[in-house]
């Protein structure tokens, strides 16, 4: 909380209040709470066919993208957890409860079989609203030191004794990073797709960036003749809607329409516009 904004806070709240610091701090971590909730939803506009109760397409921004192609990346383990090992396909829910609840003692010393089965985000994730998985921790910066009178060994505790003089290892060392940024740091600054396009999502996932052009093939793919008769619906995908997204991507080739025709959002007509969009939007 910004100095000046605390205290305007605390100098209204202690001539209304007897709970001064209850009423500044709780109401404070309350908003922190309902703006996390509020950037962890991201929004849809959906296409529905009504006559035939389906989703042609989902029109989403960058984040929305992003989560979806993010879902690839998920480890196999992470996803039985995530849907449940009774609504896995097979035997592979078999296979996770037996490692989860396996006899430690047939376990190799030293390994914790939860970097399997609870696996955390990969770190360029980072940045992204909404993920399915914990978010990692902040990455540990390590130091890396030497003996003052040897340089042929390096450790990265300060406790460590040079194996060649027996000299501590104190003195640290500058670590230079190779120029070229890793792909992870990539991801955690940029995410997947650029944000200055809108795309589609069609129900089976496939996702392009969105064109007029692309808009007239999918309709008639599905041989819609009366544009009067689509509706049009915002969508929100918050943590439900992604579980229920990733569930349904396992079982189904209608996901959109699974996820989101069952509940009640306020339609109305759509004017689809035929007018000639860039296709290289958002590739250069």
């Amino acid at each position: 909380m910004a100095e000046s904004k605390a205290w305007k806070l605390l100098m209204k709240a202690s001539l209304g209040s007897n709970n001064v610091l209850t009423e500044i701090f709780l109401n404070d971590m309350e908003y922190q709470s309902e703006k996390k909730m509020t950037e962890s939803t991201l929004s849809l506009k959906l296409l529905i066919d009504p006559k035939n109760k389906r989703v042609l397409f989902a029109e989403a921004g960058k984040d929305a993208v992003d989560f979806i192609i993010h879902i690839l990346s998920l480890p196999l383990a992470s996803v039985i957890k995530l849907v449940g090992q009774q609504e896995m396909v097979g035997c592979l829910g078999n296979l996770y409860k037996s490692i989860d609840n396996f006899n430690t003692t047939y376990i190799q010393q030293g390994m914790n079989m939860d970097i399997i089965l609870k696996q955390k985000a990969p770190n360029w994730t980072r940045s992204m609203p909404l993920v399915l998985l914990d978010k990692p921790d902040a990455p540990i910066v390590k130091n890396f030191y030497r003996c003052s009178y040897c340089i042929g060994s390096v450790a990265d505790d300060a406790r460590a004794t040079c194996p060649s003089c027996s000299h501590s290892m104190n003195l640290k060392l500058n670590f230079v990073r190779y120029p070229w940024q890793s792909v992870e740091t990539v991801y955690s600054e940029d995410g997947f797709v650029k944000g200055v396009a809108s795309y589609m999502v069609t129900d089976d996932l496939v996702v392009k960036p969105l064109t007029a052009m692309l808009t007239i093939d999918l309709l008639n793919k599905f041989n819609v003749k009366e544009l009067g008769e689509l509706q049009e619906k915002e969508a929100s995908l918050a943590m439900n809607e992604a579980l229920k997204l990733l569930k349904a991507s396992l079982h189904s080739n209608k996901v959109l329409t699974t996820v989101f025709l069952g509940d009640e959002y306020e339609c109305k007509n759509v004017t689809i516009s035929t007018e000639k969009v860039d296709d290289d939007v958002g590739t250069s």
